[in-house]
């Protein structure tokens, strides 16, 4: 709906300013062809967003007051948005609509709540430019909007993630604020920096602010890729059990999938989800250091003592990376007692653990409640009764979308 009533505004009136407008359009084309999912599975377009920002937020260019309105605003944006995106959907790459849409609707909120104070704001400073500080009424007034359009971007980013992954809002919001709201500030700022500076650099600001941006995305990418690889580098070593024939096909993917799910019932962090999630993946890997496997690799079947060893040698395995100690306490820790004060992941593995090798990957509705009833007899003592619970709740829902 922005969409078309911006370029439908435009269209009517005719394009104010076109040079101005054509040479953010194409800024924003850019950003959006150079964006990049960060972890989480954030889709972000950095230098985009710092164009939008800076167009809605100008004030003059070269002297010359921007007389643009909020829905021409919307239709460069708009038109920046999708010249930027066609480019992947022709590979196969498609962009996120929900994230293109957030992104719009913040540019958006900032242009109409800021253009109708652009021109008293101009003239303000242009009427004292003799005199010092006269640009800071209207950096104040932008600063205080951007805050204002920040805050309602992690609100509205965190009620479409806690619909996605099924997390709790206030879960979702904290996480947001974590992962998505320093790279959020340092853009609104670049946007910021990018209207103030029009007024003396003319259109060279764009260039000359795009290029560090873009260098900042480039380490950005490179960041998101690693971890990419970590997490398929976990992932593939974690199937070296399943080869060698020491635990069921797909147990570990299970598993890890089971205890993220439970790690978000229970309201966990992103950053303790994902230290859970290369936990739960490995945590079988000691069973390498048998040399009978276990039948079927059902460590809830063995002895205690052995199954400690188990984890003790995993975590050993996965201490020896020298970066995952996090994890390898995890690991080592998921067959103690709750008299032991275990961490909640190592209680969310244990029973995950052992809810998969009472079912494996079977979707019958009375084979998971009998492997649930038999968990909740144990709890108190084996098993943790929230962690348990929470898995209940997890498999229901799991059990329904799949008979759907």
């Amino acid at each position: 709906m922005l969409t078309v009533a911006g370029i439908a505004h435009t269209t009517a009136e005719g394009l104010t300013d076109p040079r101005v407008a054509i040479g953010f359009g194409a800024l924003i084309a850019a950003g959006e062809l150079a964006r990049l999912t960060m972890p989480g599975n954030r889709e972000v377009a950095p230098i985009s967003t710092a164009a939008s920002l800076g167009y809605a937020l100008l004030l003059d260019v070269g002297g010359r007051p921007a007389h643009h309105s909020a829905l021409q605003v919307v239709a460069v944006m708009s038109v920046g948005m999708i010249a930027g995106g066609l480019p992947h959907l022709a590979v196969g790459r498609p962009p996120r609509l929900d994230a293109m849409a957030r992104r719009l609707l913040a540019g958006s909120l900032l242009a109409f709540a800021y253009r109708p104070l652009a021109g008293p704001l101009g003239e303000l400073a242009r009427d004292t430019a003799d005199r010092h500080g006269n640009w800071w009424p209207a950096l104040g007034v932008m600063a205080v909007l951007v805050t204002v359009m920040l805050a309602a971007d992690v609100v509205i980013a965190a009620m479409l993630r806690a619909d996605q992954v099924r997390t709790a809002f206030v879960v979702a919001v904290r996480d947001e604020i974590r992962m998505a709201a320093p790279l959020g500030a340092a853009v609104a700022a670049s946007g910021i920096l990018l209207a103030l500076a029009s007024h003396s650099m003319d259109m060279t600001a764009l260039p000359a602010f795009a290029a560090p941006l873009l260098v900042t995305q480039v380490a950005f990418r490179k960041y998101a890729g690693i971890r990419a690889t970590y997490l398929q580098t976990v992932r593939a070593l974690s199937r070296v059990t399943e080869v060698g024939g020491y635990v069921e096909p797909g147990h570990s993917r299970r598993v890890s999938q089971l205890s993220v799910a439970i790690g978000r019932e229970l309201g966990m962090a992103e950053p303790q989800l994902l230290e859970l999630e290369y936990a739960a993946l490995m945590h079988d890997i000691g069973q390498l250091s048998l040399r009978d496997p276990i039948p079927g690799g059902a460590t809830v079947l063995a002895d205690p003592a052995q199954a400690r060893r188990i984890a003790e040698l995993g975590a050993e395995v996965i201490r020896k990376t020298g970066v995952l100690h996090g994890v390898a306490e995890i690991v080592r820790r998921q067959c103690d007692t709750l008299a032991e004060s275990p961490p909640m992941a190592s209680r969310i593995i244990k029973a995950a653990n052992a809810y998969d090798d009472l079912v494996g990957g079977s979707t019958d509705r009375d084979r998971a409640a009998a492997a649930l009833e038999r968990l909740r007899l144990d709890g108190g003592s084996a098993y943790d009764p929230g962690a348990v619970e929470a898995m209940a709740r997890v498999v229901d829902r799991l059990v329904l979308v799949t008979r759907l």
